[in-house]
């Protein structure tokens, strides 16, 4: 049966296909023109700008850190250039291990630089370049540069390091600095300075460096750059150049420094000089010392387990942190404070038997017998520990608290350091806060003020106080900052600025009773515990010798140098100024478990004031080995001279500590 064709519907068939097939052709063409306005027109700049982000780059400028030198211009901290080995974790083809394995056939990388890289790499993040190797030979630079294509996301950087030209020396003023590490990368993000970090690897840890870290380090430039897309620089667009970092120029005299470093010797101990009509920081000791340049790079393990583990703690700032009862060198502040309060007269005098009673306890002079008659004058030169057990017990110790504190004892200096100790300048009010939770032990005791009042007991001060305090005394009670930063000098224009330019304040003190407190602290230098140290200075200074106990001793415990184990032994203090008319500097030292004060303490004051003043230094070896044939001998202290034992727990001093 023939099938009859309906022309009419297939054409009408047709027809709607071609309209649907022309519909859906002309809705495609009009989404692809859509799509072409809405990349074209209205999210053009946003990939314009893209496109140009990924064509143009824009790379940090690391302003040059600033300097560090003394105040007579020597460098004490400063930049250069180097070549770094540095991989990009995100950007390696292979293992990390295998690809330092193929690096090490090219440059040499000892197990250390390997153990830093690993620390240093658990503190970056994984797209961030890691240094592997620094101060690449130039042969190095060269073997790598070429088979540098064997190696993607490793590549060798021009990196400015720190260095610290004299190692040990003033190592604990000016600190270090080191890799930035997470913790302080959060910070510096959450801070305004962000942007301005970008491109910096390393920060201030410690000393100055941490404490001016803002002023050295500058204002990062930038550098518009067209890049390859495999991400290399082909052309500079633009560039604004980095500020680089303030200089800052101290107060600190490095020679003096350094002779007063090696004076230590062996010994353990600090010093802190002061200028005191500025309150410049001549020179600032801690001993032992330790090198800041193995910070840098970030310190290999045995390196930092020798620092950190060593008993003698060489990582330890002891003028800022380490906290010691000043033993005699207290006494001239309590002998001023009875002129000033009323409760002596310069001739007032008393007559020492050898001891003190009170309450039933008895508290020994250090010479056998005693002084006999003492006035203020002698107690000071002889250091006659009776006549002070008195005078605590009539003064009070509110009273003398309220009389140091002006001094700075037991209160922060405000020096240009940070983590500085208060210490300890004892009230009523202090005891019953710091044993709160006993009160039986809140109660103040009379003996609490007898041990006080030469310099033992409850008292705990830092050496920084002490010179403090002593500038104070040689500055007529005018009060000046102690500081390290003498001057900021700005990086670009060389423009400067004096950090501390007017006093703190003024202690209204009598001029006479200054004088006289100075007087007898002269004579201490010409006739009293320190006199053979000072004989045929070319000066006249002022002085205090102090003994003070390191550890306490138990009841019924005898003390014996010679018996006693090294690091309980007594602590040796001195305090100076000089000239006496004039004082240009002022200082306070210990020597930690030296015994008598005028034994080790006061020769390293000697030779101190004798480079300052008159710019003598040190017999050489040679020197010394000469003087030893009796070519020229130096004065030896003997130790017949009366000595600032301190009282011991329970009321009894120990025996003379000479």
């Amino acid at each position: 049966m023939t099938e009859i064709k309906n022309n009419d519907r297939e054409i009408h068939i047709f027809r709607v296909r071609v309209g649907v097939l022309f519909a859906l052709t002309f809705l495609c063409f009009g989404l692809l023109v859509a799509r072409v306005v809405w990349l074209q027109v209205v999210k053009h700049s946003d990939y314009a700008a893209l496109s140009e982000g990924n064509r143009i780059a824009v790379v940090p400028i690391v302003p040059n850190r600033g300097l560090i030198v003394d105040r007579n211009g020597v460098v004490l901290a400063r930049n250069y250039s180097a070549y770094t080995l540095e991989i990009t974790p995100s950007k390696l083809r292979h293992s990390l291990d295998s690809v330092i394995d193929e690096l090490a056939t090219l440059v040499t990388v000892e197990p250390r630089d390997r153990k830093r890289f690993k620390n240093l790499l658990a503190e970056s993040k994984n797209f961030e370049s890691v240094p592997l190797r620094t101060r690449l030979t130039d042969d190095e630079v060269a073997r790598f540069t070429a088979q540098r294509f064997r190696f993607p996301g490793v590549d060798v950087q021009a990196r400015l390091f720190r260095n610290y030209p004299l190692g040990e020396s003033a190592a604990h003023v000016i600190g270090y600095i080191g890799r930035i590490n997470a913790r302080e990368a959060k910070l510096i993000e959450e801070s305004d300075d962000a942007t301005n970090y970008r491109g910096t690897d390393h920060i201030g840890k410690e000393g100055l460096e941490k404490s001016y870290e803002k002023q050295l380090h500058g204002i990062t430039g930038y550098e518009k750059v067209i890049k390859t897309a495999g991400g290399r620089a082909v052309s500079t667009m633009s560039r604004k150049e980095a500020t680089p970092g303030n200089n800052l120029i101290l107060s600190i005299d490095i020679e003096l420094q350094k002779i007063v470093e090696e004076a230590f010797g062996e010994y353990r101990g600090a010093l802190v000089a002061i200028e005191p009509e500025t309150g410049d920081i001549l020179a600032y000791v801690s001993r032992p010392g330790f090198d800041p340049n193995l910070f840098v790079d970030g310190i290999d393990t045995q390196s930092w387990n020798e620092l950190n583990t060593s008993l003698d703690r060489p990582l330890m700032n002891r003028p800022l942190q380490g906290t010691y009862p000043p033993g005699s060198t207290f006494k001239p502040f309590m002998a001023l404070a009875a002129l000033e309060l009323g409760k002596r007269t310069p001739s007032q005098a008393i007559n020492d038997i050898g001891y003190f009673n009170l309450g039933g306890n008895r508290w020994n002079d250090d010479k056998v017998g005693g002084h006999g008659v003492v006035n203020m004058y002698t107690s000071i030169v002889v250091s006659c520990n009776t006549y002070y057990y008195q005078l605590g017990h009539d003064l009070g110790i509110d009273a003398i608290h309220d009389f140091m504190e002006p001094f700075g004892f037991g209160r922060l200096t405000g020096i240009d350091l940070e983590n500085e100790k208060t210490g300890v300048l004892p009230s009523k009010e202090w005891k019953r806060k710091r044993f709160a939770r006993s009160k039986a032990a809140q109660a103040w005791q009379g003996g609490d003020t007898i041990n006080v009042s030469i310099g033992q007991g409850f008292n705990s001060y830092t050496i920084l106080q002490l010179a403090h305090a002593v500038s104070t005394l040689a500055n007529n009670g005018v009060v000046m900052k102690p500081h390290l930063v003498k001057i900021i000098e700005d990086g670009s224009t060389r423009a400067r600025k004096l950090t501390v330019a007017q006093p703190s304040g003024r202690i209204p003190l009598r001029q006479e009773n200054i004088d006289f407190i100075k007087s007898a602290m002269v004579g201490v230098a010409e006739e009293g515990t320190s006199r053979q140290v000072f004989a045929n200075a070319g000066y006249t200074s002022g002085g205090k010798t102090g003994t003070s106990q390191a550890v306490s001793l138990k009841r019924g415990e005898k003390y014996n140098a010679k018996t006693i184990g090294e690091r309980r032994r007594d602590n040796s203090l001195y305090v100076a100024f000089a000239p006496a008319d004039k004082p240009r500097i002022a200082l306070a030292l210990i020597v930690e478990n030296a015994g008598f004060g005028a034994a080790v303490a006061a020769p390293i004051t000697r030779k101190a004031l004798d480079y300052y003043l008159l710019g003598k230094k040190p017999a050489s070896k040679d020197g010394a080995a000469a003087a030893e044939k009796g070519v020229a001998a130096a004065p030896v202290p003997t130790t017949n001279s009366a000595s600032e034992a301190p009282a011991t727990p329970g009321g009894q001093t120990a025996p003379a500590r000479e």
